[in-house]
């Protein structure tokens, strides 16, 4: 089949995607598509694992209700409800802030996707097939009406992770469930109902952040319920005079929003961070880092300038200088990120462990960020950065990036076996990955989610067909 939109121009935008969505195979899609799903899920647990004892997942966890024929809540014992679980799987994953990225929607979709095609796959057979198609479609749908509906002003305000991940994975879960078009139309427009999260936070020093997309996947989950009861939706709620693009972006939606236009899968545009930190500090660090080679230390620069997209200058907190309340303003902090990196000489958590380190903050004093008109122009299909540093001797060391650059499938695997050995222990991890590698064999999807219990039934990791 052509994957592309179907219908008259004329009907609206939501019944339109979802007849698209609900006509797509998993063998429209390439190797390289499916492989890079299956990599952005050994991510998203990844970051869960290693996030689980952070306090915003412990609080999460903390908020569900058990349930004995609940879902999993990653990295512990315990089952709770569907949406309860998939919320508190959701701010785990988000709980490192190195959560998987589309620069072109500025959102984090799998954070959203995953928890709640997981949490799906436990209360019904879900087939890997299905699973690795509807987190395409959850990928693809959250982030072409992302692309259409954010520019800088409006995600100044609004998380766009909040606004659109929810529709995502409401188709996501309405392909998983097998709705009719009708259902499907309406369970998107009910999680748009839904779509929230404001930008205070980095100004504020709040942690709500982190919740979003535990909001996010929890409402999708309850979209697609009540879709699949029967409960019907305004199908207009992205194009209409109150929909999603009249409220936030204050004018119309195009008049056709076409999933895998081209051919080509958004998935394939989502990145896999190699830090810890907010998206717009990626390569501004990675430049950094470079720069860092070329000195012996920090005592001789008098001046760091940093030049990033319009869109990076202008995003809360990311020309944040201090005073930093936590951990979460550094890592959204474009001259805290860089700062760190010149004065450790390296990316990672531990740059962001002491937020008072005295040359770290003088750095961050000298620092000048600016938007570069080139870097704006490229953005968002490429992030650039440049970090130059002048010393003291009148010399200046820079460095450019054209865009970020990626963590690796084997950095990607290589932490995601060190944070899950950690907790469900290595025998188990290298299981779990290889579950996934081979999730088109799988007749029942749902024991990756319970795989990924502290003390699973015996029926897990059996090999389903």
């Amino acid at each position: 089949m052509v994957i592309g939109a179907t219908g008259s121009a004329t009907e609206p935008l939501a019944r339109r995607m979802a007849r698209s969505a609900l006509a797509v195979e998993l063998s429209d899609f390439g190797p390289e598509v499916v492989a890079k799903a299956k990599l952005c899920l050994i991510d998203f647990l990844s970051c869960a694992f290693e996030a689980g004892g952070h306090p915003w997942s412990r609080q999460a966890v903390a908020a569900a209700h058990p349930a004995n024929d609940g879902a999993t809540i990653i990295g512990t014992s315990r089952l709770a409800s569907p949406a309860d679980a998939a919320f508190a799987n959701a701010v785990m994953g988000h709980g490192l802030v190195r959560e998987d990225m589309h620069a072109g929607s500025i959102s984090h979709h799998g954070v959203v996707v995953w928890p709640t095609l997981l949490a799906l796959s436990e209360q019904t057979v879900m087939r890997g097939t299905t699973l690795l198609t509807a987190a395409i479609i959850g990928y693809e749908a959250g982030a072409r009406i992302g692309r259409a509906l954010f520019n800088t002003d409006l995600a100044r305000l609004y998380r766009p992770t909040g606004l659109v991940a929810p529709l995502g994975a409401a188709l996501a879960g309405s392909f998983a469930r097998g709705l009719s078009e009708q259902a499907a139309a309406s369970a998107v427009a009910i999680a748009a109902n839904t779509s929230s999260g404001l930008n205070q936070w980095p100004h504020g020093g709040g942690s709500e952040m982190y919740f979003h997309p535990g909001f996010a996947a929890a409402n999708a989950l309850r979209a697609i319920a009540l879709a699949s009861s029967g409960a019907l939706a305004s199908e207009t709620i992205l194009e209409g005079e109150a929909g999603l693009f009249a409220a936030y972006r204050r004018q119309g939606a195009p008049d056709d929003i076409e999933l895998f236009a081209g051919g080509e899968a958004e998935i394939m545009a989502v990145y896999n961070k190699p830090a810890p930190a907010c998206n717009f500090a990626q390569t501004a660090s990675q430049a950094a880092l470079r720069v860092s080679r070329e000195i012996a230390g920090t005592d001789a620069i008098e001046r760091v300038i940093i030049r990033a997209p319009e869109a990076a200058v202008r995003y809360p907190g990311c020309d944040a200088k201090g005073p930093y309340r936590n951990a979460l303003q550094a890592k959204m902090s474009i001259p805290f990120s860089v700062a760190a990196t010149l004065a450790r000489g390296e990316i990672g958590e531990e740059n962001y462990a002491s937020l008072d380190e005295p040359e770290i903050l003088r750095l961050i004093a000298t620092t000048d960020l600016q938007d570069d008109p080139a870097f704006t122009a490229a953005f968002p299909a490429r992030q650039g950065a440049e970090v130059a540093i002048r010393l003291r001797d009148g010399r200046t060391i820079r460095h450019s990036l054209p865009d970020v650059v990626a963590a690796t499938p084997q950095e990607i695997r290589s932490r995601f076996r060190s944070a899950a050995g950690r907790v469900i222990g290595a025998d188990r991890a290298q299981r779990l990955e290889q579950a996934i590698d081979g999730c088109e064999q799988l007749g029942d999807a749902g024991l990756i989610a319970a795989s990924c219990r502290l003390e699973p039934p015996g029926q897990i990791l059996r090999t389903a067909s």
